[in-house]
């Protein structure tokens, strides 16, 4: 007596599945575009007067919640104090930055000037770092020891 299997699945039972995968495939992969996912190259310049290109540039911090515990922040804007308020200036919109240190260990003050040619001089309202691929590998350079941050 030979023993078959009496249910056996059909390719019915496969095509959505198939189709599912075959839009993953097809379907253009627009997080990955430059603009959409807001990637931006920048050449900073640190207080020894040294350049440093970047690519990927981000403003980095973290959020300390605990003793032991912190909270990272990757953004692509930068958060400055206007008065009372926090301004966030997205990196889209930047020509540059120059930085100069603060009084008392305090984040350093801000000139920002806009693609448009509008400035303004503000305070990091935390003290953060900006991060990015250089041609050697991933570089942090800490906003306190920088004079200069100019977008491309």
């Amino acid at each position: 007596m030979s023993i078959t299997n009496p249910i056996q699945p059909s390719t019915a039972h496969y095509l959505p599945m198939i189709i599912g995968i075959l839009l993953l495939i097809a379907t253009p992969v627009t997080w990955a575009n430059s603009e959409s996912a807001g990637t931006f190259q920048a050449v900073a310049t640190d207080t020894q007067d040294l350049q440093t290109e970047l690519e990927n540039v981000i403003f980095y911090y973290e959020e300390k919640v605990s003793e032991t515990a912190f909270i990272p922040h990757e953004l692509r804007e930068l958060p400055v104090k206007r008065g009372t308020s926090t301004v966030k200036i997205k990196f889209n919109a930047m020509k540059q930055i120059e930085l100069k240190a603060s009084d008392n260990g305090a984040p350093p003050v801000a000139t920002v000037t806009l693609k448009d040619g509008k400035s303004g001089e503000f305070q990091l309202a935390m003290a953060g770092s900006f991060k990015g691929q250089s041609a050697f590998g991933e570089v942090e350079l800490p906003a306190a020891q920088l004079s200069r941050v100019v977008f491309k």
